[in-house]
């Protein structure tokens, strides 16, 4: 089961995959540890001290980890100022860190069932609407599920209208 290429990417050997998009995420995400700060976004933490507990890292690795998802774009560093006390800083999700949202999904729930914990699955997300467990998947722009063997990785096309 492998991805079709076409275009340029036919020849393996005329490109490289230090430039591919996977690889310019991964580079953004930084260090295993930092996709973790991320997560604790997600939940709601936005404030340095409560990172530190909730993840039990020490300050410099937090402060190291959000300075590195804020320079990625994926968080933003807010001041905010209690009475009496000097200014601190908040982080908050980005869009562009709300849309990575389906990759960690996916992340979590290929972790749940190839690593599952010791004690079997640890979480299950469900829809808030319904009540039905939430998937991620690969769809197609008109809706159909894609298996890996039906993907063609090839050069951008151009949108209806532009020369190419």
């Amino acid at each position: 089961m492998t991805i079709a290429l076409e275009g340029h990417f036919a020849d393996r050997d005329a490109w490289s995959m230090q430039n591919c998009p996977v690889a310019r995420t991964l580079a953004a995400l930084g260090p295993p540890s930092a996709v973790l700060v991320l997560s604790e976004a997600y939940f709601g933490t936005n404030r340095f001290g409560d990172f530190v507990r909730n993840l039990a890292m020490t300050e410099s690795a937090v402060t190291a980890r959000l300075r590195h998802l804020v320079k990625a774009g994926l968080l933003s560093r807010e001041p905010y100022q209690e009475p009496g006390q000097r200014t601190r800083y908040e982080y908050h999700l980005t869009k562009m860190g709300q849309d990575l949202a389906p990759t960690l999904v996916g992340l979590m729930e290929w972790g749940e069932t190839y690593l599952p914990g010791d004690e079997g699955r640890q979480v299950m997300l469900t829809h808030a609407g319904c009540g039905a467990a939430v998937q991620s998947q690969v769809r197609c722009t008109n809706g159909h599920d894609v298996g890996v063997d039906e993907i063609i990785m090839g050069p951008p096309q151009p949108e209806e209208g532009q020369n190419g």
